[in-house]
């Protein structure tokens, strides 16, 4: 597929990176510096210019292209990047648009202007804050079959009761039905099997029903019961998307900021919430604001480095307490705090773009990959998660899973019947027409349920 990508950004390098393996990427930015770069690490084309412009975008042979990515900074250059290139016959077009003044007009910018999808990071990184909010146990919380299954990501501390344990003997020790189906332990990526030993330090994957993931946890003496009372430092635009979702799920919500200005302009936006004009690095005002009894802390200030101290800090005045995010968009940073395993859980508003628009495109890579209802990429990319349906082509409508020979690196993780039954598999479980099933694998190009098959 040829892919035309405007702005060589952080979110446009990540797009080059991940895309440009298995499709023919051309990279449009008005830096030759930037261009240059890009162009000297990944196998792409490179044309130095407006993306928004027609003569670069000829230039670039967008006429050629089946999408065109715009992902400037700029939201008025990104819509009309896409209205060139829809002007120009390209059928998908996808663009960054970040100020919320332009939410009541995206219907008509998507039927007008010819956008096929926009993403808002800001509100996509909220979104993704609020769903571990929910669940606070996990480091990250993914969702299929609209929210009857889900899946989550949670790390294994040194004194888990799980340290050796065999995957084959979980269900004897706990006595509920979840699935581990992928382990990210070091570098290496593993779709465990049963005789699989797990071991403190792991990342583990799990799927179940949200009742049952809650029960596994309780029974590990580790549930943290959903987040009623958040504490946010940094009213930015993520604090605007996040706070709201918050306070209409019915959580208390406390703004901190340095600025009164902004504190003043979120304040009036969202009257529900107590806004205080403080330095979050303060430890002394934390205390006085009452981190000791908040649920949840989320440092989603514009430096990095302030929202790792921060949380850090929270962690340590709460007693560990208390759930703890932290927005970081530098990919070094995000390594290492997760090595270190220092904060709960790290949101990036590039990565989550990012992923967003890959999942887009590995729908559209081909006319099957309309049958993928739901996409989630797990070990930063190294994993998909996919959620097919049972249609009354596949094959092996009724055979009992133990006699499938599915391809290597290929984990049947969850089914949900047409009644909304949740079925975690075993040997013995069958596929029924209308069921929709969630596949686990290493194998990134996967696109119909007839390719887990040998």
């Amino acid at each position: 597929m040829r892919i035309i990508i405007v702005g060589a950004g952080k979110v446009g390098v990540a797009l080059t990176q991940q895309l440009s393996a298995e499709h023919q990427v051309t990279v449009i930015d008005e830096h030759a510096q930037l261009i240059d770069n890009i162009i000297n690490v990944y196998d792409v084309m490179g044309v130095c210019g407006n993306g928004a412009s027609y003569g670069v975008q000829k230039e670039a042979e967008t006429d050629k292209a089946d999408l065109l990515i715009a992902t400037t900074s700029s939201d008025e250059i990104n819509i009309l990047a896409c209205l060139v290139a829809k002007k120009l016959g390209v059928e998908h077009t996808i663009a960054r648009i970040r100020n919320p003044d332009y939410e009541v007009q995206l219907r008509f910018m998507r039927e007008e202007l010819g956008l096929t999808m926009s993403i808002n990071p800001e509100k996509a990184a909220a979104r993704e804050i609020a769903r571990v909010l929910r669940f606070p146990t996990a480091m990250k919380l993914e969702s299929f079959s609209k929210g009857r299954l889900e899946l989550v990501e949670y790390r294994l501390p040194a004194n888990s009761t799980l340290h050796g344990m065999r995957l084959s003997d979980l269900y004897k020790t706990v006595r509920v039905r979840v699935l581990i189906c992928a382990v990210a332990r070091g570098k290496e990526t593993i779709i465990p099997s049963g005789d699989f030993q797990l071991q403190a330090g792991d990342k583990i994957y799990l799927t179940s029903a949200p009742q049952q993931l809650e029960m596994f946890f309780r029974q590990l003496g580790v549930f943290r019961n959903r987040a009623s009372s958040v504490m946010i430092v940094g009213a930015s635009k993520i604090c605007y998307y996040l706070a709201s979702q918050l306070i209409e799920m019915g959580m208390s919500v406390k703004i901190i900021d340095q600025s009164e200005a902004r504190c003043v302009q979120m304040s009036e936006r969202l009257p529900k919430a107590l806004v205080i004009v403080g330095d979050g690095t303060d430890s002394e005002l934390l205390i006085e604001e009452g981190i000791e009894q908040t649920d949840a802390f989320v440092a989603i200030t514009g430096i990095d480095e302030a929202n790792i101290l921060m949380s850090m800090s929270a962690a340590r005045l709460s007693g560990d307490c208390c759930k703890v995010v932290a927005k970081i968009n530098r990919r070094s940073l995000m390594d290492l705090v997760s090595t270190e395993h220092m904060i709960d859980s790290v949101v990036s508003a590039a990565s989550v773009t990012t992923e967003l628009i890959v999942q887009y495109v590995r729908a559209m890579e081909s006319a099957s990959g309309a049958k993928i209802k739901t996409l989630h990429r797990l070990v930063d990319g190294a994993v998909e998660a996919l959620e097919f349906g049972v249609t009354e082509d596949v094959p092996f409508i009724g055979v009992p899973l133990k006699d499938l020979k599915l391809k290597s690196g290929i984990l049947l993780a969850g089914i949900v019947r047409r009644n909304g039954r949740i079925v975690i598999p075993s040997g013995n479980d069958v596929l029924e027409l209308g069921d929709d099933v969630i596949v686990v694998t290493t194998d990134t190009t996967l696109q119909d349920i007839h390719d887990i098959m040998q």
